[in-house]
């Protein structure tokens, strides 16, 4: 799976998505990520493994404990991805506005 396919895929759960929402705010110990949430640590592990597979968190060890913090480079393809269309859209409306500016 492509880079931008393993993101969106990533981005497509909303457990990932609030756990990325959490990391914005700085970084977290997996219990900290898992508090909110009424599942397993099992299958918490397994949400943190697929953002970590997209490369849009990054897991490292202090201590005995495991930490994840945002990685917004990751983020990067899919964004970019979205700009490319934004570009397109924009430029679109512009041209609209334009059109209808000059109709009587």
């Amino acid at each position: 799976m492509n880079t931008l396919d393993t993101a969106y895929s990533a981005l497509s759960d909303p457990t990932r998505r609030a756990i990325l929402a959490r990391l914005a705010l700085g970084e977290a110990s997996v219990g900290e990520l898992r508090a909110p949430f009424a599942i397993s640590a099992p299958a918490i592990s397994r949400h943190l493994k697929v953002l970590e597979d997209a490369a849009l968190i990054a897991r490292t060890r202090k201590g005995q404990t495991l930490v994840c913090r945002l990685n917004p480079a990751g983020l990067k393809t899919a964004r970019e991805w979205l700009d490319h269309y934004a570009a397109f859209w924009n430029a679109s409306f512009d041209r609209l506005n334009t059109y209808l500016k000059e109709k009587p």
